[in-house]
């Protein structure tokens, strides 16, 4: 479906919708430029109807679920929107601050369903083994995905002894200039996207490199140069991007790599072992 299509649809399907149905299609059509912006239970909640009933909504339009219909709603908008606007349009003065707990973490656990629903597990596989058989694994992630960057860098390189990401963007150049197709990019990017993390994996798929990509959604501009893609639901009610599903696919390919790759790892976390207690680097 076409992003030019989601409101034509709308209006094709109304005589077929429901009475809860058409006051989520009315609230979209009436709040075309903030409703895009909106998470699956505020929706709800703004439109009078239960969050479920959303959901359903989505999969009546024919989208893959609810994240897959917002991203097509922000398509139809047809421009970029700062920090500034997002955060002005997903927060309601009578909102009460000891409600984003519940609200956030409520959020977030749609976020792992619908990232689990899109999930393939033979691009997942294919992406483990990728890592598996790279000579040289190298990460970009710049801003907030520098978090998720990190801690993929940390247990790859303590295991596998190859991984390194590339902090300074000033340095890519350097860092990459011996690259083959022998190595793997790894490339973290959610919107707001950064031109560097497009740059860097345009070049490393010039180069021959393998390219693996973990972003929101396909219209992100970093999946034409992902070989694999990997993608996570982010939308929370908030102007930052939510990072528990991103996080979460993270620790799964970790747990992967490390398990197809057992007897190598359980020898190395052995020898790792004995360097922590000779440098008492945990507290006992």
């Amino acid at each position: 479906m076409l992003e030019s299509d989601v409101y034509q649809r709308i209006m094709e399907l109304q005589d077929q919708m429901s009475k809860s149905q058409k006051k989520i299609a009315n609230y979209l059509i009436n709040y075309s430029e903030t409703a895009p912006f909106l998470t699956a239970s505020k929706l709800a909640k703004n439109a009078g109807v239960g969050e479920a009933t959303v959901i359903r909504f989505a999969v009546f339009l024919d989208f893959n679920g609810y994240p897959d219909m917002q991203r097509h709603l922000q398509e139809a908008l047809q421009r970029k929107w700062t920090s500034a606007e997002v955060f002005a349009h997903t927060t309601d003065e009578e909102d009460q601050p000891e409600n984003a707990v519940t609200e956030i973490l409520a959020d977030d656990m749609q976020n792992l369903k619908e990232t689990l629903q899109q999930m393939d597990s033979k691009v997942f596989e294919a992406a483990v083994n990728d890592i598996i058989r790279a000579n040289r694994i190298y990460i970009i992630a710049y801003r907030s995905a520098v978090s998720i960057g990190s801690f993929l860098e940390f247990y790859l390189d303590l295991v596998l002894q190859n991984t390194e990401m590339l902090r300074e963007a000033d340095g890519v150049s350097e860092h990459l200039l011996d690259i083959t197709s022998d190595d793997l990019v790894i490339g973290f990017g959610f919107s707001r996207y950064t031109k560097r993390t497009v740059e860097v994996l345009k070049y490393a798929k010039q180069r021959g490199a393998k390219t693996l990509v973990l972003t929101d959604h396909l219209l992100s501009p970093l999946v034409p140069y992902g070989d694999r893609k990997l993608l996570a639901a982010t939308e929370i009610n908030s102007f930052i991007d939510s990072f528990s599903a991103p996080l979460s696919i993270v620790s799964a390919l970790i747990t992967a790599v490390t398990r197809s790759e057992h007897k190598k790892v359980e020898a190395r976390l052995k020898e790792l072992e004995g360097l922590w207690e000779t440098f008492d680097v945990f507290y006992d």
